[in-house]
């Protein structure tokens, strides 16, 4: 375990001819930059992308899938670059009209945005599975790599807060996540599958790693590993799990991840994170400001530091390269 540069390009182009395939699991924003980053450096046959889908809520009539449309929307390059999520350049008249009428308008749609909900939802009564559906939209948007959701099942989070039980995007966007949470339960999971092309990447001989993108542990990450088997798929799997830290310097990158650490008794700390996912990682990405967090946790998995903040497309590469030849790395480790 060390903090040393991987930076043989060379060695990277290689990999980039490899069959090996990776599965990143991701959430909203953070993970969606990481994922950018890996599309950027891998071949798209070898990059599968499942999205956690505890975020989805009907709304207006619609589904709306928020992480799976930030990793959309980031990978066909439509996304915000100011919020880093929601379609650049985009215009409100339909949500003004909802105002006008009385309307519900927490939860901001914009018009571009409404045109992809639109379509989803016919696809949907049409009988399509939202891995089908999520499938077209990626094609239309010319999205390469695959982006799945986790379930093609409704699976809802839940928040128990000092307020009441909310259901996420009241949490999250109508509340602005200022209740305190207690705790955090995932609705529908335990009655749900995990989406057919996710079972098949973790079945494929050919997958070389399972990547934890820098998301939210407790919203984007929990939901997907709440599914039946997958937590114990992960920890049994014969490649790598890593997992990108989404605390740095105690502090969350984005979002309120370490407010519900908090919240929930537990430090703002990278050791946190990897008590978090205990029994399934082999490694962690730490950014280098954490470097100390190396000694803490020596034997109990591999650890590597390096940038992990990501301001623009050359540090979502670099950190991409980063991951994939510490994965190389760890082949050799006995």
């Amino acid at each position: 375990m060390s903090c040393t540069d991987f930076n043989d390009e060379r060695a990277l182009e290689g990999m980039k001819l490899k069959p090996e395939r990776y599965l990143a699991l991701c959430g909203g924003v953070g993970g969606a930059k990481l994922a950018l980053g890996l599309s950027h450096v891998l071949d798209p046959s070898q990059l599968t992308v499942v999205v956690n889908t505890g975020d989805d809520f009907e709304h207006l009539g619609l589904l709306i899938c928020p992480d799976i449309d930030t990793v959309c929307y980031t990978l066909a390059g439509l996304v915000d670059p100011q919020q880093g999520w929601g379609r650049a350049d985009e215009s409100w008249n339909a949500l003004t009209e909802v105002k006008r009428l009385d309307g519900e308008t927490w939860f901001r749609l914009g018009d571009k945005d409404l045109g992809l909900h639109l379509l989803r939802r016919a696809l949907l009564d049409q009988g399509m599975s939202l891995s089908a559906v999520t499938a077209h939209i990626s094609r239309q948007l010319g999205i390469a790599p695959e982006i799945l959701p986790m379930s093609d099942q409704a699976v809802r989070t839940e928040v128990e807060t000092d307020q009441g039980k909310l259901a996420f995007q009241h949490y999250f966007v109508r509340e602005r996540c200022e209740p305190r949470v207690r705790s955090i339960c995932f609705a529908g999971s335990q009655a749900a599958e995990p989406a057919e092309g996710f079972v098949r990447i973790l079945q494929d001989p050919a997958l070389k790693a399972v990547i934890i993108c820098p998301s939210n542990p407790f919203l984007s990450v929990d939901p997907i590993l709440s599914l039946p088997g997958i937590r114990e798929a992960l920890s049994d799997t014969d490649v790598p799990v890593i997992a990108v830290s989404p605390v740095v310097g105690g502090q969350a990158v984005k979002g309120p991840t370490a407010k519900i650490m908090q919240e929930l008794g537990l430090p703002v700390t990278v050791e946190a994170v990897a008590d978090h996912y205990a029994g399934m990682l082999t490694g962690l990405v730490v950014d280098r400001c954490d470097s100390d967090s190396v000694q803490v946790l020596e034997g109990r998995l591999a650890v590597h530091c390096c940038d992990t903040i990501m301001k623009n497309t050359p540090d979502k590469v670099a950190l991409a390269r980063q991951l994939l030849e510490f994965i190389s790395s760890l082949e050799d480790t006995p």
